[in-house]
């Protein structure tokens, strides 16, 4: 198991009395590839950048490598960052956009040409030395601002939602290729997006956020399968989230009936959230289905069809790789395993 590199200890900060973090604790593994997700506001690139030494808590401690830095300047830290908006050098080549660290360090010229070289190898853009920024597209652009960020060998990498300004075919493509990068060069990667697909393909760990709170931290088949609120559950994917009763452990009452669930530790009679993933509702003929209803709309998603099902209790959401007609009367069918039950948010 990888060590412990960065640490933040009970960290608040406030701007003009307002609290943007809440007492946040987060540990950071060395080589980990942590990803904090969460809606706008939510506080991720606050920590990003008290993790850079950009802002200092208003209360708390950051840690790195055991020693308390939070007096320590950005540039005396062992740590690099890459911004949405790459703030490449537009009147220098790549060669020397990548070089510039090196040459504020006074690294030899021949070690300068050496390292240049190998970055330029590790991002995939060999023969582009001598090329304008300005005349390469965002993915090239991205690729340069990554290499001159890890040229100078930092311990961490902050990347602060690099690929937003990307198209989607190419922000996927960029998704492989970071996860590639930090695998090969061995460093801490803590990256900051609202997208839980990037999220959850690239990162060992993923840290949920919302309102200046850590609601969850856990890799992403966690997150995912087993979230531990209904707003984790909502801003992961998609979700049914539907009130119901836990009558005892492992028996929940929803939609009007009980099922057999595999959650416990609940009080009797407690009010929960109870989450069901689309793809896990099985569409069955009506005599089939523990839940029956009405499909009211269909629509196609490429992979799947997401189609609508009323019943008197609710409207939900299925996803089926079977096409089923606007109007048609269905059964649903779930599992225990399908049941995620929570306690109200």
């Amino acid at each position: 198991m990888s060590k412990e590199l960065i640490r933040l200890e009970n960290c608040v900060m406030e701007f003009d009395g307002e609290i943007v973090l809440n007492s946040i604790n987060l540990s950071i593994k060395d080589k980990e590839f942590l990803t904090l997700l969460g809606p706008s506001g939510c506080g991720k690139t606050t920590t990003l950048r008290i993790i850079g030494g950009f802002e200092r808590p208003t209360r708390g401690d950051v840690w790195f490598d055991d020693v308390r830095i939070n007096d320590v300047p950005p540039h005396k830290r062992r740590v690099n960052t890459v911004f949405q908006r790459y703030a490449l050098f537009t009147h220098m080549n790549v060669f020397e956009n990548v070089a510039f660290g090196l040459r504020i360090s006074r690294t030899p010229e021949a070690e300068i040409r050496r390292r240049v070289a190998q970055m330029l190898e590790l991002v995939n853009l060999p023969g582009y030395e001598k090329r304008q920024v300005n005349s390469l597209s965002g993915g090239q652009q991205q690729r340069v601002a990554i290499a001159r960020a890890i040229v100078n060998n930092p311990h961490v990498l902050l990347l602060d939602e690099p690929l937003g300004a990307l198209d989607l075919k190419l922000r996927k493509e960029m998704q492989t290729e970071l996860k590639r990068i930090q695998q090969q060069v061995g460093i801490t990667f803590v990256y900051v997006t609202h997208d839980q697909e990037e999220a959850l393909t690239m990162s060992d760990t993923v840290v949920v956020m919302n309102q200046g709170n850590i609601l969850q931290v856990g890799t992403p088949v966690d997150i995912y399968n087993e979230p531990q609120n209904a707003f984790v559950a909502s801003f992961i994917g998609e979700s049914n989230i539907i009130g119901g009763i836990m009558n005892k452990d492992r028996l929940v009452t929803f939609s009007h009936q009980q099922f057999d669930c595999v959650d416990s530790g609940f009080a009797p009679d407690e009010p929960v959230d109870v989450v069901i993933r689309p793809e896990d509702l099985q569409v069955v003929a009506p005599e089939e289905g523990q839940i029956r209803g009405i499909i009211r709309s269909v629509v196609f998603k490429g992979v799947h069809y997401e189609m609508m099902v009323e019943n008197s209790s609710f409207t939900w959401m299925v996803h089926s790789t079977y096409q089923r007609q606007v109007g048609q009367a269905v059964g649903l069918r779930l599992t225990p395993d399908d049941i995620h039950i929570m306690h109200k948010s």
